[in-house]
Protein backbone atom coordinates (compact mmCIF):
# COMPACT_ATOMS: atom_id res chain seq x y z
CA UNK A 1 0.00 0.00 0.00
CA UNK A 2 2.83 2.40 0.91
CA UNK A 3 4.61 1.57 -2.35
CA UNK A 4 1.44 2.33 -4.31
CA UNK A 5 1.03 5.68 -2.54
CA UNK A 6 4.67 6.53 -3.25
CA UNK A 7 4.23 5.80 -6.98
CA UNK A 8 1.12 7.97 -7.10
CA UNK A 9 2.95 10.85 -5.44
CA UNK A 10 5.84 10.55 -7.92
CA UNK A 11 3.41 10.54 -10.88
CA UNK A 12 2.01 13.91 -9.77
CA UNK A 13 5.31 15.65 -10.58
CA UNK A 14 6.43 13.43 -13.49
CA UNK A 15 6.31 14.35 -17.19
CA UNK A 16 2.97 14.52 -19.02
CA UNK A 17 2.88 13.51 -22.68
CA UNK A 18 -0.14 14.68 -24.69
CA UNK A 19 -1.22 13.03 -27.97
CA UNK A 20 -3.76 15.20 -29.78
CA UNK A 21 -5.83 14.11 -32.80
CA UNK A 22 -6.79 17.40 -34.43
CA UNK A 23 -9.24 15.64 -36.76
CA UNK A 24 -11.45 14.52 -33.88
CA UNK A 25 -10.84 17.55 -31.65
CA UNK A 26 -10.11 20.56 -33.88
CA UNK A 27 -9.37 24.11 -32.78
CA UNK A 28 -12.79 25.83 -32.55
CA UNK A 29 -13.47 28.66 -34.97
CA UNK A 30 -12.36 31.96 -33.49
CA UNK A 31 -10.32 30.33 -30.73
CA UNK A 32 -6.75 31.55 -30.21
CA UNK A 33 -4.59 28.45 -30.67
CA UNK A 34 -2.01 29.90 -28.27
CA UNK A 35 -4.46 29.03 -25.47
CA UNK A 36 -4.34 25.26 -26.07
CA UNK A 37 -1.18 24.58 -24.07
CA UNK A 38 -2.02 26.78 -21.03
CA UNK A 39 -5.54 25.29 -20.96
CA UNK A 40 -4.16 21.75 -20.84
CA UNK A 41 -1.54 22.68 -18.24
CA UNK A 42 -4.10 24.33 -15.99
CA UNK A 43 -6.48 21.38 -16.29
CA UNK A 44 -3.66 19.02 -15.25
CA UNK A 45 -2.66 21.29 -12.38
CA UNK A 46 -6.25 21.29 -11.06
CA UNK A 47 -5.95 17.49 -10.84
CA UNK A 48 -2.71 17.87 -8.89
CA UNK A 49 -0.34 17.05 -11.78
CA UNK A 50 2.40 19.66 -12.07
CA UNK A 51 5.04 17.92 -14.22
CA UNK A 52 6.38 19.29 -17.55
CA UNK A 53 3.90 18.96 -20.42
CA UNK A 54 4.82 17.92 -23.98
CA UNK A 55 2.13 18.09 -26.69
CA UNK A 56 2.11 16.63 -30.21
CA UNK A 57 -0.76 17.51 -32.57
CA UNK A 58 -1.58 14.99 -35.33
CA UNK A 59 -3.56 15.81 -38.50
CA UNK A 60 -3.36 16.29 -42.24
CA UNK A 61 -1.47 19.54 -41.75
CA UNK A 62 -1.99 20.60 -45.37
CA UNK A 63 -5.53 21.41 -44.16
CA UNK A 64 -4.44 23.34 -41.04
CA UNK A 65 -4.24 27.16 -41.44
CA UNK A 66 -0.80 28.73 -41.05
CA UNK A 67 -1.93 31.00 -38.22
CA UNK A 68 -2.90 27.95 -36.15
CA UNK A 69 0.44 26.25 -36.80
CA UNK A 70 2.36 29.41 -35.88
CA UNK A 71 0.33 29.88 -32.72
CA UNK A 72 0.81 26.26 -31.64
CA UNK A 73 4.56 26.22 -32.34
CA UNK A 74 5.00 29.52 -30.49
CA UNK A 75 3.80 27.79 -27.30
CA UNK A 76 5.94 24.67 -27.77
CA UNK A 77 3.30 22.38 -29.32
CA UNK A 78 4.87 19.97 -31.81
CA UNK A 79 3.00 19.35 -35.06
CA UNK A 80 2.89 16.00 -36.89
CA UNK A 81 1.59 15.51 -40.43
CA UNK A 82 -0.30 12.30 -41.24
CA UNK A 83 -3.02 11.39 -43.69
CA UNK A 84 -6.43 11.54 -42.03
CA UNK A 85 -7.06 7.79 -42.30
CA UNK A 86 -3.70 6.91 -40.72
CA UNK A 87 -3.73 9.34 -37.78
CA UNK A 88 -4.95 6.76 -35.27
CA UNK A 89 -2.43 4.05 -36.21
CA UNK A 90 0.52 6.46 -36.42
CA UNK A 91 -0.35 8.08 -33.11
CA UNK A 92 -0.60 4.70 -31.38
CA UNK A 93 2.72 3.58 -32.88
CA UNK A 94 4.37 6.70 -31.46
CA UNK A 95 2.76 6.12 -28.05
CA UNK A 96 4.15 2.58 -27.87
CA UNK A 97 7.60 3.83 -28.91
CA UNK A 98 7.47 6.61 -26.30
CA UNK A 99 6.48 4.14 -23.56
CA UNK A 100 9.53 2.05 -24.40
CA UNK A 101 11.82 5.05 -23.98
CA UNK A 102 10.14 6.67 -20.96
CA UNK A 103 9.50 4.32 -18.02
CA UNK A 104 6.96 5.33 -15.36
CA UNK A 105 6.16 7.32 -13.37
CA UNK A 106 4.67 9.47 -16.13
CA UNK A 107 1.26 10.48 -17.45
CA UNK A 108 -0.15 9.89 -20.93
CA UNK A 109 -3.04 12.03 -22.17
CA UNK A 110 -5.15 11.28 -25.25
CA UNK A 111 -7.18 13.96 -27.02
CA UNK A 112 -9.11 11.76 -29.41
CA UNK A 113 -12.45 10.10 -30.10
CA UNK A 114 -10.84 6.86 -31.32
CA UNK A 115 -9.36 5.23 -28.24
CA UNK A 116 -11.78 2.29 -28.22
CA UNK A 117 -11.42 -1.04 -30.05
CA UNK A 118 -7.92 -2.36 -30.80
CA UNK A 119 -6.40 0.84 -29.39
CA UNK A 120 -7.82 0.39 -25.89
CA UNK A 121 -7.51 -3.44 -25.97
CA UNK A 122 -3.78 -3.36 -26.71
CA UNK A 123 -3.10 -0.42 -24.42
CA UNK A 124 -4.98 -2.10 -21.55
CA UNK A 125 -2.69 -5.11 -21.92
CA UNK A 126 0.37 -2.85 -21.96
CA UNK A 127 -0.92 -1.08 -18.85
CA UNK A 128 -1.15 -4.39 -16.98
CA UNK A 129 2.60 -4.86 -17.45
CA UNK A 130 3.79 -1.23 -17.13
CA UNK A 131 1.26 1.21 -15.71
CA UNK A 132 1.11 4.94 -16.50
CA UNK A 133 -1.50 7.43 -15.31
CA UNK A 134 -3.93 8.04 -18.17
CA UNK A 135 -5.95 11.18 -19.03
CA UNK A 136 -8.46 11.54 -21.86
CA UNK A 137 -10.31 14.34 -23.61
CA UNK A 138 -12.80 13.85 -26.44
CA UNK A 139 -15.33 15.87 -28.40
CA UNK A 140 -18.88 16.58 -27.22
CA UNK A 141 -20.34 14.58 -30.09
CA UNK A 142 -18.52 11.42 -29.02
CA UNK A 143 -19.39 9.22 -26.06
CA UNK A 144 -17.40 6.02 -25.80
CA UNK A 145 -18.84 2.98 -24.02
CA UNK A 146 -15.39 1.42 -23.72
CA UNK A 147 -14.50 1.28 -20.02
CA UNK A 148 -11.57 -1.09 -20.24
CA UNK A 149 -8.92 1.57 -19.58
CA UNK A 150 -8.47 3.25 -16.20
CA UNK A 151 -8.45 7.05 -16.57
CA UNK A 152 -7.44 9.38 -13.77
CA UNK A 153 -9.14 12.34 -15.47
CA UNK A 154 -11.64 12.90 -18.32
CA UNK A 155 -12.65 16.08 -20.12
CA UNK A 156 -14.79 17.22 -23.01
CA UNK A 157 -12.55 18.99 -25.50
CA UNK A 158 -14.35 22.33 -25.60
CA UNK A 159 -14.69 22.40 -21.81
CA UNK A 160 -10.96 21.74 -21.53
CA UNK A 161 -10.25 24.78 -23.73
CA UNK A 162 -12.41 26.92 -21.44
CA UNK A 163 -9.84 26.58 -18.64
CA UNK A 164 -8.31 29.94 -17.71
CA UNK A 165 -5.99 31.15 -20.46
CA UNK A 166 -2.81 33.16 -20.22
CA UNK A 167 0.84 32.33 -20.53
CA UNK A 168 2.04 28.73 -20.08
CA UNK A 169 2.56 27.78 -16.44
CA UNK A 170 6.17 26.66 -16.82
CA UNK A 171 9.12 26.65 -19.15
CA UNK A 172 8.78 24.71 -22.41
CA UNK A 173 10.29 21.22 -22.28
CA UNK A 174 11.75 21.53 -25.80
CA UNK A 175 11.56 23.65 -28.93
CA UNK A 176 8.49 22.96 -31.06
CA UNK A 177 9.10 20.68 -34.03
CA UNK A 178 7.26 19.97 -37.28
CA UNK A 179 7.19 16.30 -38.30
CA UNK A 180 6.17 14.49 -41.46
CA UNK A 181 5.41 10.94 -40.37
CA UNK A 182 5.34 9.64 -43.93
CA UNK A 183 8.85 10.79 -44.84
CA UNK A 184 10.48 10.79 -41.37
CA UNK A 185 11.19 14.49 -41.97
CA UNK A 186 11.42 17.09 -39.21
CA UNK A 187 12.31 20.75 -38.93
CA UNK A 188 11.66 23.81 -36.74
CA UNK A 189 10.63 26.17 -39.54
CA UNK A 190 7.03 26.44 -40.74
CA UNK A 191 8.29 27.66 -44.12
CA UNK A 192 10.48 24.56 -44.59
CA UNK A 193 7.64 22.35 -43.38
CA UNK A 194 5.21 23.80 -45.92
CA UNK A 195 7.81 23.48 -48.65
CA UNK A 196 8.33 19.81 -47.81
CA UNK A 197 4.60 18.99 -47.77
CA UNK A 198 4.22 20.53 -51.24
CA UNK A 199 7.30 18.83 -52.70
CA UNK A 200 7.29 16.15 -55.39
CA UNK A 201 9.32 13.80 -53.14
CA UNK A 202 6.73 14.00 -50.34
CA UNK A 203 3.82 13.39 -52.70
CA UNK A 204 5.58 10.39 -54.24
CA UNK A 205 6.44 8.87 -50.85
CA UNK A 206 2.88 9.35 -49.61
CA UNK A 207 1.56 7.61 -52.73
CA UNK A 208 4.01 4.69 -52.66
CA UNK A 209 4.67 4.08 -48.96
CA UNK A 210 1.82 5.55 -46.92
CA UNK A 211 1.62 4.62 -43.21
CA UNK A 212 -0.55 1.59 -42.50
CA UNK A 213 -4.14 2.45 -41.65
CA UNK A 214 -4.38 -0.66 -39.48
CA UNK A 215 -3.41 -0.31 -35.85
CA UNK A 216 -0.57 -2.67 -34.88
CA UNK A 217 -1.36 -4.52 -31.63
CA UNK A 218 2.07 -5.16 -30.15
CA UNK A 219 0.86 -7.43 -27.35
CA UNK A 220 -0.61 -10.06 -29.69
CA UNK A 221 2.89 -11.51 -30.06
CA UNK A 222 3.42 -11.83 -26.32
CA UNK A 223 3.97 -15.31 -24.92
CA UNK A 224 1.49 -16.88 -22.50
CA UNK A 225 3.85 -18.57 -20.04
CA UNK A 226 6.50 -16.74 -18.03
CA UNK A 227 8.65 -17.87 -15.08
CA UNK A 228 7.88 -16.33 -11.70
CA UNK A 229 9.34 -12.93 -10.88
CA UNK A 230 11.07 -12.61 -7.47
CA UNK A 231 8.29 -10.44 -6.02
CA UNK A 232 5.55 -12.91 -6.99
CA UNK A 233 7.41 -16.21 -6.48
CA UNK A 234 6.44 -16.59 -2.82
CA UNK A 235 3.36 -14.33 -2.76
CA UNK A 236 -0.21 -15.51 -2.13
CA UNK A 237 -2.21 -17.09 -4.95
CA UNK A 238 -6.02 -17.06 -5.00
CA UNK A 239 -7.86 -19.42 -7.37
CA UNK A 240 -11.45 -18.69 -8.49
CA UNK A 241 -12.85 -21.84 -10.09
CA UNK A 242 -16.05 -21.89 -12.15
CA UNK A 243 -17.21 -25.49 -11.82
CA UNK A 244 -19.90 -24.97 -14.45
CA UNK A 245 -17.44 -24.14 -17.23
CA UNK A 246 -14.70 -26.47 -15.95
CA UNK A 247 -16.30 -29.39 -14.08
CA UNK A 248 -14.56 -32.38 -12.55
CA UNK A 249 -14.50 -35.09 -15.24
CA UNK A 250 -16.34 -38.33 -14.50
CA UNK A 251 -14.08 -40.82 -12.78
CA UNK A 252 -11.49 -38.22 -11.82
CA UNK A 253 -10.33 -38.18 -8.21
CA UNK A 254 -11.34 -34.72 -6.96
CA UNK A 255 -8.57 -34.85 -4.35
CA UNK A 256 -6.10 -34.33 -7.21
CA UNK A 257 -7.46 -30.90 -8.19
CA UNK A 258 -5.47 -28.91 -5.61
CA UNK A 259 -2.14 -30.77 -6.10
CA UNK A 260 -2.57 -30.47 -9.88
CA UNK A 261 -2.94 -26.70 -9.63
CA UNK A 262 -0.09 -26.37 -7.12
CA UNK A 263 2.25 -28.51 -9.23
CA UNK A 264 1.56 -26.33 -12.28
CA UNK A 265 2.49 -23.26 -10.23
CA UNK A 266 5.69 -24.87 -8.89
CA UNK A 267 6.85 -25.75 -12.42
CA UNK A 268 6.86 -22.01 -13.16
CA UNK A 269 8.61 -21.12 -9.88
CA UNK A 270 5.59 -20.13 -7.74
CA UNK A 271 5.64 -21.53 -4.20
CA UNK A 272 3.33 -19.16 -2.30
CA UNK A 273 0.26 -20.30 -0.31
CA UNK A 274 -2.71 -21.22 -2.52
CA UNK A 275 -6.38 -20.67 -1.67
CA UNK A 276 -9.09 -22.11 -3.94
CA UNK A 277 -12.77 -21.22 -4.08
CA UNK A 278 -15.12 -23.31 -6.26
CA UNK A 279 -18.25 -21.55 -7.59
CA UNK A 280 -21.34 -23.51 -8.66
CA UNK A 281 -24.86 -24.51 -7.74
CA UNK A 282 -23.47 -26.81 -5.05
CA UNK A 283 -26.76 -28.66 -4.73
CA UNK A 284 -25.83 -30.16 -8.12
CA UNK A 285 -22.29 -31.09 -7.06
CA UNK A 286 -22.01 -34.80 -6.07
CA UNK A 287 -21.44 -35.35 -2.36
CA UNK A 288 -18.23 -37.33 -2.89
CA UNK A 289 -16.77 -34.37 -4.82
CA UNK A 290 -17.63 -31.99 -2.01
CA UNK A 291 -16.04 -34.29 0.55
CA UNK A 292 -12.91 -34.92 -1.57
CA UNK A 293 -12.32 -31.26 -2.41
CA UNK A 294 -12.98 -30.03 1.14
CA UNK A 295 -10.47 -32.58 2.48
CA UNK A 296 -7.76 -30.78 0.49
CA UNK A 297 -8.71 -27.30 1.67
CA UNK A 298 -10.88 -26.18 -1.27
CA UNK A 299 -13.58 -23.67 -0.30
CA UNK A 300 -17.06 -23.71 -1.85
CA UNK A 301 -19.33 -20.85 -2.89
CA UNK A 302 -22.93 -21.71 -3.67
CA UNK A 303 -24.53 -19.60 -6.39
CA UNK A 304 -26.96 -19.86 -9.28
CA UNK A 305 -26.02 -20.38 -12.92
CA UNK A 306 -27.16 -16.98 -14.18
CA UNK A 307 -25.38 -14.93 -11.50
CA UNK A 308 -22.23 -16.91 -10.75
CA UNK A 309 -19.96 -14.75 -12.96
CA UNK A 310 -20.87 -11.67 -10.95
CA UNK A 311 -20.22 -13.63 -7.75
CA UNK A 312 -16.73 -14.53 -8.99
CA UNK A 313 -16.05 -10.84 -9.72
CA UNK A 314 -17.27 -9.91 -6.25
CA UNK A 315 -14.98 -12.51 -4.68
CA UNK A 316 -12.09 -11.04 -6.69
CA UNK A 317 -12.85 -7.53 -5.41
CA UNK A 318 -13.05 -8.66 -1.79
CA UNK A 319 -9.87 -10.76 -1.96
CA UNK A 320 -7.76 -8.06 -3.61
CA UNK A 321 -8.97 -5.54 -1.04
CA UNK A 322 -7.83 -7.81 1.81
CA UNK A 323 -4.64 -8.98 0.05
CA UNK A 324 -2.65 -6.09 -1.46
CA UNK A 325 -0.13 -6.68 -4.25
CA UNK A 326 2.24 -8.28 -4.96
CA UNK A 327 -0.02 -11.33 -5.20
CA UNK A 328 -1.43 -13.62 -7.89
CA UNK A 329 -4.92 -14.61 -8.98
CA UNK A 330 -6.01 -17.56 -11.10
CA UNK A 331 -9.33 -17.69 -12.94
CA UNK A 332 -10.65 -21.06 -14.10
CA UNK A 333 -13.49 -20.05 -16.41
CA UNK A 334 -14.40 -20.07 -20.09
CA UNK A 335 -16.67 -17.05 -19.94
CA UNK A 336 -14.28 -14.70 -18.15
CA UNK A 337 -11.39 -15.80 -20.37
CA UNK A 338 -13.33 -15.14 -23.58
CA UNK A 339 -15.61 -12.22 -22.72
CA UNK A 340 -14.12 -8.72 -22.54
CA UNK A 341 -17.29 -7.56 -20.80
CA UNK A 342 -16.98 -10.07 -17.94
CA UNK A 343 -13.22 -9.50 -17.54
CA UNK A 344 -13.30 -5.66 -17.67
CA UNK A 345 -13.35 -5.09 -13.90
CA UNK A 346 -10.50 -7.56 -13.35
CA UNK A 347 -8.54 -5.94 -16.19
CA UNK A 348 -8.98 -2.49 -14.64
CA UNK A 349 -7.75 -3.77 -11.26
CA UNK A 350 -4.69 -5.37 -12.86
CA UNK A 351 -3.84 -2.01 -14.50
CA UNK A 352 -3.88 -0.23 -11.14
CA UNK A 353 -2.11 -2.80 -8.96
CA UNK A 354 0.80 -5.19 -9.20
CA UNK A 355 -1.21 -8.44 -9.38
CA UNK A 356 -0.18 -11.46 -11.41
CA UNK A 357 -2.82 -13.36 -13.40
CA UNK A 358 -3.27 -16.99 -14.52
CA UNK A 359 -6.05 -18.45 -16.67
CA UNK A 360 -7.42 -21.94 -17.24
CA UNK A 361 -10.31 -22.90 -19.56
CA UNK A 362 -11.88 -26.01 -21.04
CA UNK A 363 -11.28 -24.84 -24.64
CA UNK A 364 -9.08 -22.05 -25.92
CA UNK A 365 -10.81 -18.69 -26.46
CA UNK A 366 -11.37 -17.69 -30.07
CA UNK A 367 -9.56 -14.40 -29.43
CA UNK A 368 -6.66 -13.56 -27.12
CA UNK A 369 -8.01 -12.52 -23.69
CA UNK A 370 -7.66 -8.89 -22.67
CA UNK A 371 -6.22 -10.13 -19.39
CA UNK A 372 -2.42 -10.35 -19.51
CA UNK A 373 -1.41 -13.69 -18.01
CA UNK A 374 1.79 -15.22 -16.71
CA UNK A 375 0.49 -18.67 -17.66
CA UNK A 376 -2.53 -20.29 -19.31
CA UNK A 377 -3.67 -23.91 -19.30
CA UNK A 378 -6.35 -26.12 -20.80
CA UNK A 379 -8.37 -27.50 -17.90
CA UNK A 380 -8.05 -31.14 -19.03
CA UNK A 381 -4.29 -30.81 -19.47
CA UNK A 382 -3.91 -29.20 -16.06
CA UNK A 383 -5.70 -32.10 -14.36
CA UNK A 384 -4.09 -34.87 -16.40
CA UNK A 385 -0.56 -33.67 -15.68
CA UNK A 386 -0.87 -34.57 -12.01
CA UNK A 387 -2.72 -37.81 -12.76
CA UNK A 388 0.25 -38.99 -14.83
CA UNK A 389 2.56 -38.38 -11.87
CA UNK A 390 0.36 -40.56 -9.62
CA UNK A 391 0.81 -38.13 -6.75
CA UNK A 392 -1.88 -37.67 -4.15
CA UNK A 393 -1.21 -35.05 -1.49
CA UNK A 394 -3.18 -35.16 1.71
CA UNK A 395 -4.48 -31.89 3.02
CA UNK A 396 -2.09 -31.97 5.98
CA UNK A 397 0.91 -32.53 3.69
CA UNK A 398 0.19 -29.80 1.17
CA UNK A 399 2.43 -26.81 1.79
CA UNK A 400 0.07 -24.39 0.07
CA UNK A 401 -3.15 -25.11 1.98
CA UNK A 402 -4.61 -21.96 3.47
CA UNK A 403 -6.71 -22.27 6.61
CA UNK A 404 -10.27 -21.31 5.80
CA UNK A 405 -12.68 -19.51 8.09
CA UNK A 406 -15.61 -20.48 5.90
CA UNK A 407 -15.08 -23.62 3.86
CA UNK A 408 -18.67 -23.58 2.57
CA UNK A 409 -20.29 -20.29 1.60
CA UNK A 410 -23.69 -19.41 0.21
CA UNK A 411 -23.21 -16.26 -1.84
CA UNK A 412 -26.98 -15.78 -2.14
CA UNK A 413 -27.61 -15.58 1.61
CA UNK A 414 -24.11 -14.41 2.61
CA UNK A 415 -23.89 -17.38 4.96
CA UNK A 416 -20.66 -19.25 5.88
CA UNK A 417 -20.58 -22.81 7.20
CA UNK A 418 -17.67 -24.70 8.72
CA UNK A 419 -18.93 -28.19 7.85
CA UNK A 420 -20.63 -29.91 4.93
CA UNK A 421 -23.53 -30.99 7.13
CA UNK A 422 -24.22 -27.42 8.20
CA UNK A 423 -23.92 -26.29 4.57
CA UNK A 424 -26.45 -28.87 3.34
CA UNK A 425 -28.79 -27.97 6.19
CA UNK A 426 -28.61 -24.32 5.17
CA UNK A 427 -29.38 -25.13 1.51
CA UNK A 428 -32.50 -26.99 2.67
CA UNK A 429 -33.83 -24.15 4.86
CA UNK A 430 -36.87 -22.05 3.99
CA UNK A 431 -34.77 -18.89 4.23
CA UNK A 432 -32.42 -20.13 1.51
CA UNK A 433 -35.25 -21.40 -0.69
CA UNK A 434 -36.97 -18.02 -0.39
CA UNK A 435 -33.77 -16.23 -1.46
CA UNK A 436 -33.31 -18.55 -4.45
CA UNK A 437 -36.91 -17.89 -5.50
CA UNK A 438 -36.32 -14.15 -5.15
CA UNK A 439 -33.22 -14.39 -7.37
CA UNK A 440 -35.15 -16.44 -9.91
CA UNK A 441 -37.92 -13.83 -10.04
CA UNK A 442 -35.33 -11.10 -10.44
CA UNK A 443 -33.71 -12.98 -13.32
CA UNK A 444 -37.05 -12.85 -15.17
CA UNK A 445 -37.50 -9.09 -14.66
CA UNK A 446 -35.83 -7.95 -17.89
CA UNK A 447 -35.66 -9.36 -21.45
CA UNK A 448 -31.91 -10.05 -21.20
CA UNK A 449 -32.17 -11.80 -17.83
CA UNK A 450 -35.23 -13.69 -19.08
CA UNK A 451 -33.25 -14.91 -22.10
CA UNK A 452 -30.28 -16.03 -19.95
CA UNK A 453 -32.63 -17.78 -17.57
CA UNK A 454 -34.34 -19.68 -20.42
CA UNK A 455 -31.00 -20.65 -21.94
CA UNK A 456 -29.83 -21.93 -18.57
CA UNK A 457 -32.98 -24.01 -18.17
CA UNK A 458 -32.65 -25.36 -21.70
CA UNK A 459 -29.13 -26.61 -21.05
CA UNK A 460 -30.26 -28.07 -17.73
CA UNK A 461 -32.80 -30.15 -19.66
CA UNK A 462 -30.93 -31.19 -22.80
CA UNK A 463 -27.29 -30.29 -22.12
CA UNK A 464 -24.87 -29.22 -24.80
CA UNK A 465 -22.28 -31.44 -26.50
CA UNK A 466 -18.82 -30.80 -24.99
CA UNK A 467 -15.66 -30.62 -27.04
CA UNK A 468 -13.61 -33.58 -25.81
CA UNK A 469 -14.30 -37.24 -25.13
CA UNK A 470 -13.31 -36.66 -21.55
CA UNK A 471 -15.75 -33.83 -21.03
CA UNK A 472 -18.60 -35.67 -22.75
CA UNK A 473 -18.70 -37.90 -19.71
CA UNK A 474 -18.82 -34.96 -17.30
CA UNK A 475 -22.14 -33.85 -15.76
CA UNK A 476 -23.76 -31.30 -18.05
CA UNK A 477 -26.26 -29.72 -15.68
CA UNK A 478 -26.20 -25.93 -15.68
CA UNK A 479 -22.88 -25.69 -17.50
CA UNK A 480 -23.49 -23.04 -20.09
CA UNK A 481 -25.23 -19.73 -20.53
CA UNK A 482 -24.38 -19.30 -24.21
CA UNK A 483 -23.76 -21.85 -27.00
CA UNK A 484 -20.06 -22.72 -27.23
CA UNK A 485 -19.79 -22.25 -31.03
CA UNK A 486 -20.53 -18.56 -30.49
CA UNK A 487 -17.62 -18.19 -28.08
CA UNK A 488 -14.89 -20.73 -28.75
CA UNK A 489 -12.97 -22.52 -31.49
CA UNK A 490 -12.43 -26.24 -31.57
CA UNK A 491 -8.69 -26.75 -31.13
Amino acid sequence: MLERMRRKAEAKTAKIEVWWDMNDCPIPEGYDARGVRPSIERACKKRGYTGPVSITAYADQTQTPDHHLRALSSTGVSVAHTKSDTTRSVMYRDIVEWRGQNPPPATIMFISDQVEGDFSWDLARLQQRTSYDLFQANSMKHCSDDFILVYYANWRWEQLLEEDGGAPLGGLSSAAMFYCKTCNFNCQSLKKFRKHLSSYEHGLEEAINPPDTRLSCVTKTWARNYPATPEHATAKIHVMWDMNDCPIPEGYDARLVRPSIESAFKELGYSGPVSITAFADQKETPLHHLLSLSSTGVDFAHTLAWVHYSRIITDFEVWTKDNPAPASIMIISDEIASSQYDSTLICRQLQESNYNCFLAYSVRPFEMPVLVTSAEWLWDSLLLAETRRHILHKCSESEGVVASTGMFSCTLCLCDCKSLDDFNKHLATKVHTKEENRMTSFSKSSPRRRRLYKISNYYDEVGYPPKTKRMRKAPQKGRFLLPRPLRFTRR
